[in-house]
C-alpha cells in the first residue's frame, strides 16, 4: 500500500494564489472618483481626506501616497476631467469640418459629460467656484485651452463666411461656454428629471441664429 504524501508535500503541490497588484494609475483614478463623490455630497470644505479614503476602501495614509492634500485632490479632479474633455473634443472635431456641426459636437460632449455624472457636475459647477484662488488658477490653465477649441471653431466659421466677421471670436467663445455652463448649473438645481445633453441643440441654435425671426432685420 503506497504511503500517503506528507502534509508538507501536499502544501507544496498546491498552486499558490497569485497576488494581483493594482496599477498605481488605477488606484489614483479610484481615489479621484471617491473624492468626486465625497466633495459633491459633503461639500469640499466639509469633507476630510479620511472620508475619501473610506469611500475608496483604503487607509487614510494611502491617499497621501498619490495626493499631497485635499486641495491637490480637487485640483487633480479638475485637471483630469479637463484634459479628457480637450482630448475627446479634439478627436471628435478632427472629422468635422462644418463650423456649426463642430459647435454642436462641442455642446453635446460638454453637456453629455456632466449629465452622465451628477457628482462631477456638482464639483465643477459648485465646489470649484467656492474659492477665488481656485478659479484664478484654473482659468489660466486648461480652461483657456478648452476655450481656445471653441474660439478656433468660431474663427473658422468667420473665415468661411458662416459667421459674422465683425464679432470677437474670443468673446463669442466665452458666451458659448457660458451658455453651456448655465445649462449645467440649472440641471443640478432643477427638481425636474431630464437629459442635460438634450439641451445642446437649443444652445447651439440660439447661439448661431439668435432669437429674432428671419424676417426681422431690426
Amino acid at each position: 500500500m503506497p504511503l500517503s504524501p506528507s502534509s508538507h508535500a501536499v502544501r507544496a503541490a498546491r498552486p499558490r494564489r497569485s497576488i494581483r497588484l493594482v496599477p498605481a494609475e488605477d488606484k489614483r483614478d479610484a481615489l479621484l472618483r471617491a473624492a468626486t463623490q465625497v466633495f459633491a455630497r459633503r461639500g469640499f470644505f466639509n469633507a476630510q481626506v479620511a472620508d475619501v479614503a473610506r469611500v475608496a476602501g483604503v487607509a487614510a495614509g494611502t491617499v497621501y501616497l498619490y495626493f499631497r492634500s485635499k486641495d491637490h485632490l480637487l485640483a487633480s479632479i479638475f485637471e483630469r476631467t479637463m484634459r479628457a474633455a480637450i482630448d475627446e473634443g479634439r478627436a471628435a472635431l478632427a472629422g468635422i469640418a462644418e463650423p456649426v456641426a463642430r459647435l454642436r459636437e462641442i455642446a453635446r460632449l460638454h453637456l453629455g459629460r456632466l449629465g452622465h455624472d451628477r457628482d462631477l457636475a456638482v464639483v465643477f459647477q459648485v465646489e470649484l467656484r467656492q474659492s477665488t484662488k481656485y478659479m484664478e488658477h484654473f482659468s489660466t490653465t486648461l480652461l483657456q485651452e478648452y476655450l481656445a477649441m471653441i474660439r478656433d471653431t468660431i474663427a473658422s466659421g468667420q473665415a468661411n463666411g458662416s459667421f459674422r466677421g465683425n464679432i470677437n471670436a474670443t468673446v463669442s467663445a466665452k458666451i458659448f461656454f457660458g451658455a453651456l455652463d448655465e445649462m449645467a448649473t440649472n440641471w443640478i438645481l432643477s427638481r425636474r428629471r431630464y437629459s442635460l445633453a438634450s439641451q445642446a441643440e437649443t444652445v447651439v441654435d440660439l447661439f448661431v441664429n439668435g432669437v429674432r425671426t428671419r424676417g426681422d432685420r431690426g
